[in-house]
């Protein structure tokens, strides 16, 4: 991509409503725009992040079994009045609205009831189960305060998963496995490290669930940690003493934490409610057991640009940056400079290296800004005096280290 086509342009200041460092890097960088508060719009930049983060979600979540679909966001209110969901309180800050012929119906921030009711007619009969499907879909959520970024916002992107099983054997097997998915999807985002398996409140659904918390200093939630386990408790729990589940150590370290995903035992509690039952082996009604499994993927997002970014600006890790190297030409009105690193942008692309090249008749000072803030990963410069050496130099964006080196050099570190 040549960035002299790009649209979108950096900025030195976020709008001065903008609290959160995720969303005033990423509108001066230019992945997104402020539309309202806690409303953004995907720039291109921002969008092949989503894309990024959308991708890995969807292989691992494939990977055990996982079929993609997408549901309505129109919800409707004789569902939600059947598992006692619809009164105010009873769903998180509900967003309502009447057709024009008067009927009330919601707009969907969640979908247990709506596909509970679908999969009335596809599951009959213990040969049709076990069914886990998934969406990656646009919710809505009436945030009294929208203040976190994209982290918490009115309108999101979210994955979320159900699961169908036969009984509680069968569906304790696939939350394990689901569990497991979510630390692949993690890991291979860049933020496993700084993630933990967390011990939380079911809600309304079961007595515990587990949420996938985030340590940075933008968290909303308090967790205690323990180290040796990678694993923690939510500060919500109530008890005695807080302590590891799994080695009971009691010595664990408290720090702020974001949510990035969360899975829960549903139970029987919408398939009870919704009528969602089948005919086992023996010819015996059964209720379908249930589970769910959600990723916020602009949370993750956001998340990702708190926990790495510097004073410079984003810092983003390899699988979800926009695009893997940041080609600046400096000089680009010299003949020869151009001719060269058109050719070595042409030789990127044909190895399928994602660059997007600063083309741009601007100061290099504010390219190397501009880079910086932006975050791809990998920087590479040529310019007269470099071509002269037949060198480029090329800056590690997570390290800061900078290397002057052969284009051979440099193909190699792409591992090209």
């Amino acid at each position: 991509m040549l960035q002299s086509k790009l649209f979108t342009k950096t900025r030195k200041e976020a709008p001065k409503d903008e609290v959160a460092l995720n969303a005033q890097l990423l509108i001066r960088a230019g992945y997104i725009h402020k539309e309202m508060a806690g409303v953004y719009s995907f720039l291109p930049l921002g969008l092949r992040v989503m894309n990024k983060i959308s991708n890995i979600i969807r292989h691992e979540m494939n990977a055990i079994g996982g079929q993609e679909i997408f549901l309505t966001v129109l919800q409707d209110k004789n569902l939600w009045e059947k598992t006692d969901r619809w009164d105010d309180g009873k769903v998180d800050n509900w967003f309502k609205t009447k057709l024009k012929n008067g009927t009330e119906i919601g707009l969907g921030s969640t979908h247990e009831e709506e596909l509970t009711a679908l999969m009335r007619d596809y599951i009959r009969s213990w040969r049709d189960l076990p069914v886990y499907t998934y969406q990656i879909q646009t919710k809505f959520r009436n945030e009294a305060r929208a203040k976190s970024g994209i982290m918490r916002g009115r309108e999101f992107l979210m994955k979320d998963l159900y699961s169908f099983s036969k009984d509680e054997k069968s569906h304790a097997e696939f939350y394990e496995k689901a569990k497991q998915a979510y630390v692949n999807i993690f890991n291979r985002m860049g933020i496993g490290e700084k993630t933990y398996i967390t011990h939380a409140s079911g809600g309304i659904f079961s007595k515990y669930s587990h949420e996938f918390q985030t340590t940075t200093s933008a968290g909303e939630d308090i967790i205690h940690i323990c180290e040796k386990c990678h694993i923690a408790v939510n500060a919500e729990i109530k008890g005695e003493e807080i302590a590891c589940p799994i080695c009971t150590n009691k010595d664990l370290k408290q720090d702020k934490a974001v949510e990035v995903g969360n899975i829960f035992n549903l139970g029987t509690r919408f398939s009870e409610a919704l009528d969602l039952t089948y005919q086992d082996e023996n010819g015996e009604k059964k209720v379908v057991v249930m589970g769910c499994y959600g990723i916020g993927l602009g949370r993750v997002m956001g998340t990702i640009v708190e926990v790495f970014a510097d004073e410079a600006g984003i810092v983003w890790p390899e699988e979800v940056a926009p695009y893997r190297v940041h080609l600046v030409s400096i000089g680009n009105d010299k003949e020869i400079v151009k001719k060269y690193v058109d050719q070595l942008y042409s030789k990127l692309l044909e190895h399928n290296i994602e660059v997007l090249y600063d083309d741009r008749d601007v100061r290099p000072g504010e390219k190397f800004a501009d880079s910086d803030l932006i975050g791809i990963p990998w920087r590479i410069v040529v310019s007269e005096k470099l071509m002269s050496e037949k060198m480029i130099e090329m800056k590690n964006r997570k390290t800061g280290e900078v290397k002057k080196m052969d284009e051979k050099e440099m193909l190699k570190c792409l591992k090209i």
